[in-house]
């Protein structure tokens, strides 16, 4: 009933007060209330209102617990891991802001061709690098005709090394050793985010771009009149992806490679990028085996693979009696890993496909863009200080650059701003001037 937040509000003047229900409940002047137990739009009344994670305190009402029980469980649940998936974001901006900006200026000046689509129903089967790709290959070779393949950039080397050619690879990490899984691409038109690290020779590959919903990624992609897709950031290539693959198509969704596991010491596919680094360093006081027996322990450690594997079961376990009002449950998710403990064997279900035929062009049309660098550069930097001295547009942009150009700290200028993205342009293509 909301007994504790006049207490909150005298005693915390300046802190921002929300409140989560799980039966209808009176309103509170002052604060955003949401009463729901539906697992979408109680994240997305989070994302709306939750600006600052790091300085977020959950009260619980406990009376609530004898009460509600379950429904009260999981209300808390959902938010417990909505907060530990937002602080792994926040840390990881922080982390590659700064980079993730560069990349998208030296990309956005650096394309020649867009590929423009239309929604399909055809099957779509998304390779991650996970040690289960390996037992998938033979599935995905018999059904690669009539399926429409979207590999993780990190699968693409297994699946050449099988003779499996992907419609799509898709790119979204913008540290720079993503670039060792784009290196030897085939000429394959990539899905990209453009804060992705792209080495040089992908340039001249046609581009699916994917615009994470950022009010900043927008006034760009705008100005240059560059169409996209808006998927936003996930953490982790394999939402995106699926994300991605419901947008092309209304067909089933059929995983590999997705294991959102380590398998003992096994973390990845054969033939995988990084393991050269490994060999590399490989000698008698660090013998292959124990460095991938060290690699396996931090991954496990780090836990990032329950988070994701926790969003997965979340979202995209089918549920009948929520198709209306999630959209990914409007079609089923199936893995191509035997004994998967989210998703049901799609196998026989994929295969029974055979004899169809997908014709890509009918579905994906490639367009050249006339690109000039310098032009291009001068008119996303105007682009985007007309918007900071815009009232309409200035805070929501401010918010957003200060958090990837200058993470950590909280006033910053609109001087400092523009000054930052002035130099921007000149780092971003030092290298190619």
């Amino acid at each position: 009933m909301g007994y504790i937040i006049p207490v909150l509000q005298e005693k915390f003047k300046t802190s921002k007060i929300i409140a989560l229900h799980i039966e209808k409940f009176p309103r509170h002047p002052g604060v955003s209330s949401l009463c729901s137990a539906d697992n979408i739009e109680i994240e997305k009344f989070l994302d709306e209102h939750l600006t600052d994670i790091k300085n977020i305190q959950i009260i619980e009402w406990r009376p609530s617990l004898n009460f509600y029980k379950e429904s009260y469980v999981k209300l808390l649940s959902i938010v417990v891991k909505y907060l530990k998936r937002a602080d792994a974001a926040e840390r990881t901006t922080a982390a590659f802001g700064k980079r993730w900006v560069n990349n998208f200026f030296k990309n956005i000046c650096n394309i020649n061709n867009t590929v423009l689509y239309k929604e399909s129903s055809i099957p779509v089967i998304i390779t991650g690098s996970g040690p289960s790709l390996q037992d998938a290959v033979p599935v995905i070779k018999k059904s690669q005709d009539f399926c429409l393949i979207i590999a993780a950039s990190s699968s693409a080397s297994a699946l050449k090394h099988n003779g499996i050619k992907p419609d799509f690879i898709i790119a979204a990490d913008g540290g720079s050793w993503a670039l060792r899984h784009l290196y030897r691409c085939e000429i394959v038109p990539l899905a990209v985010n453009l804060c992705a690290a792209l080495p040089s020779q992908s340039f001249k590959l046609p581009k699916l771009i994917i615009n994470d919903g950022s009010f900043w990624q927008s006034i760009i992609l705008h100005e240059l009149k560059l169409p996209s897709i808006i998927i936003g950031q996930r953490g982790t290539v394999t939402a995106t992806a699926i994300e991605l693959a419901i947008i092309l198509s209304s067909g089933n969704i059929f995983l590999a490679g997705m294991d959102l596991s380590v398998n003992d010491i096994r973390t990845h596919v054969k033939p995988y990028n990084f393991d050269n680094l490994f060999i590399e360093k490989e000698n008698r006081f660090s013998p292959l085996y124990s460095q991938a027996f060290n690699r396996s322990f931090l991954i496990r450690q780090g836990g990032s693979l329950d988070i994701y594997a926790s969003w997965f079961k979340t979202y995209l376990a089918y549920d009948k009696s929520a198709a209306n009002q999630n959209p990914i449950n409007q079609r089923k998710i199936f893995s191509l890993k035997s004994g998967a403990d989210i998703f049901e064997d799609g196998e026989k279900l994929l295969l029974s496909n055979k004899g169809a035929r997908k014709d890509i062009k009918s579905y994906f049309k490639t367009e050249n863009y006339k690109n000039d660098p310098q032009v291009s550069r001068e008119k996303v930097i105007n682009a985007l200080l007309n918007a900071l001295k815009d009232k309409r547009y200035s805070d929501d942009l401010k918010r957003e650059l200060s958090l990837l150009l200058f993470p950590g700290n909280k006033n910053i200028t609109v001087r400092e701003l523009e000054t930052s993205l002035k130099e921007m342009p000149r780092n971003g293509f030092k290298s190619y001037e």
